[in-house]
C-alpha cells in the first residue's frame, strides 16, 4: 500500500471496489481478484481492495463492526490495540482528568479513536506516512476527525507541553521486514525516551510488549498484564499520576466482562504438595507476577517454587485460573502412565505442561491410545521431581 493506492480507495470507484471485495473476502484470492477484474476494476486498484477487504475481515476479532470501514495495514493490525482494551484504557485516562492526549506512535489510530470516543482532544504523531494517512482517514470514517489529528513526523520532537496526558505505543517490530523487536532498547521511539516521558507529563501511559522484563519497568510506575478470553495480549505502564497498586492483571472475558487481580508482584506463594484440585493461572497472572495474590483467594499452594500451578482442596469459582480435578498424581514413568490410560480406556487426552521438557504431541504418539474415555495430564515438577498429574476439568 502507497499513498497514491489509499487516495484511489477513498475515491468513489475505489468505495465501489471496497464494496465488492468485502462480497468476496475470505475465499479463493485468485477466483476474487479475478471477478474484480471482470467487473472492470483496474489490477492495481483491485490488488489493493483486496488487501483491505483481507484485513478487514481478520479485524472484526478487534475492533468489530468498525472494522469494516477501516484502513489498515498486516503490521499495524498484529500491533494495533483490542477495542475493548482500548476503550477501558480511554476512560481510566478521561477518568483521570486527561483532556489533552499526545499519541505518539498512533499507529492506524485504534487507541487515539477510542480516547476520541471517550471526548479526549487526541494528536497523533506516526513516523510512516502511509500509516499517518490511514489514521486520519480511520478517523474521518469513525465522525471523530475534529477530536482525533495526525501529523507524520518524529514523535520524539512532539511538544508534549501542548497536553495534559501522553500514550506513547513505541514501534516493536523492524520497518521492512515485520520482524518483532524483543529488546525494548530497540524500540522506536527509543526506550529511554519513553521511559522520560513520565518526568515530563506526569499522566503517561506506556503499552509494552507482554514479555517485558520487570526489572525495565521504572520505578513507582504501574504495571498492567491485560488478557481477553485467556489469551495474553499486552502489557502497560501507568506513569506518574496514573500508577494505582504496583501491579495489575486484567482479563477480559466474552468482551461483556472484565476483572481485575492486583497486588504487590513480589509476594511469594506456599508450597506444598499437590492436592485435590489443581489451578492453571491465566497467563496475565503469571506475568504479573500475582501468583500469590490468586493462592491467598483460593487458599492454594504451589507444588514447586518454580512452577506456577496451585494447588488446593477445594473448587472454588475464579476468573484468573482454570480448574481441574486431580485424580493421580505419579512420578512420570511412560511405561506406567501408559499402561494406566489403555486400564481406564482413555482414547483422548489434553495435554497441559509447566517446567517439562517433554513435547505434548510427541508424547501423544508415545502414549498410542485408544478407547472413547478423555482426560487431562498435566507435565510438571513436584518438590524438583518430573510428575505427571492425571484429572479433569472442572465446570
Amino acid at each position: 500500500m502507497d499513498l497514491d493506492q489509499l487516495a484511489a480507495l477513498r475515491t468513489p470507484e475505489g468505495s465501489a471496489a471496497l464494496t465488492a471485495a468485502a462480497g468476496l473476502a475470505g475465499g479463493d484470492p485468485l477466483a476474487a481478484a479475478s471477478a474484480l477484474r471482470a467487473a472492470g476494476v483496474p489490477p492495481t486498484l483491485a490488488a489493493a481492495a483486496l488487501t483491505q477487504a483481507e484485513l478487514r475481515h481478520r479485524a472484526v476479532g478487534k475492533f468489530g463492526p468498525a472494522a469494516a470501514g477501516m484502513f489498515l495495514t498486516r503490521p499495524g493490525l498484529e500491533q494495533a490495540t483490542r477495542r475493548v482494551v482500548a476503550d477501558r484504557r480511554a476512560a481510566r485516562l478521561s477518568a483521570a482528568g486527561v483532556r489533552t492526549l499526545a499519541d505518539l506512535g498512533c499507529g492506524l489510530g485504534a487507541d487515539a479513536l477510542a480516547a476520541a470516543r471517550a471526548g479526549i482532544r487526541v494528536y497523533g504523531v506516526e513516523a510512516d506516512p502511509v500509516t499517518a494517512a490511514m489514521a486520519a482517514a480511520n478517523a474521518a470514517a469513525a465522525g471523530l476527525a475534529e477530536l482525533f489529528t495526525v501529523e507524520c513526523g518524529d514523535a520524539t520532537a512532539f511538544d508534549v507541553s501542548r497536553v495534559d496526558g501522553v500514550f506513547c505505543d513505541p514501534a516493536r517490530r523492524t520497518t521492512g521486514t515485520g520482524r518483532r523487536i524483543f529488546d525494548p532498547r530497540a524500540y522506536s521511539p527509543p526506550w529511554d525516551f519513553v521511559t522520560g516521558l513520565a518526568e515530563r507529563v506526569p499522566r503517561t501511559v506506556v503499552k509494552v510488549a507482554p514479555g517485558l522484563d520487570h526489572a525495565l519497568i521504572p520505578a513507582g510506575a504501574e504495571a498492567e498484564w491485560v488478557g481477553v478470553d485467556g489469551d495474553l495480549v499486552e502489557a502497560a505502564l501507568w506513569c506518574g499520576e496514573l500508577a494505582e497498586v504496583p501491579r495489575r492483571a486484567t482479563l477480559y472475558r466474552a468482551e461483556t466482562q472484565r476483572h481485575q487481580l492486583t497486588g504487590s508482584g513480589a509476594d511469594e506463594a506456599p508450597v506444598g504438595p499437590p492436592r485435590r484440585y489443581l489451578y492453571d493461572p491465566d497467563p496475565a497472572v503469571i506475568r504479573a507476577h500475582l501468583v500469590a495474590e490468586l493462592a491467598a483467594e483460593l487458599d492454594a499452594t504451589l507444588g514447586d517454587p518454580s512452577i506456577a500451578y496451585l494447588y488446593a482442596d477445594l473448587p472454588t469459582r475464579t476468573p484468573y485460573a482454570r480448574c481441574l480435578e486431580v485424580t493421580d498424581v505419579l512420578p512420570f514413568s511412560l511405561k506406567r502412565l501408559r499402561a494406566l490410560l489403555r486400564e481406564r480406556r482413555v482414547g483422548r487426552v489434553e495435554i497441559l505442561k509447566r517446567g517439562s521438557a517433554l513435547t505434548p504431541e510427541q508424547l501423544r504418539r508415545d502414549l498410542r491410545l485408544s478407547g472413547d474415555a478423555a482426560a487431562s495430564l498435566v507435565l510438571t515438577r513436584v518438590a524438583g521431581a518430573p510428575t505427571v498429574l492425571i484429572g479433569r476439568p472442572v465446570d
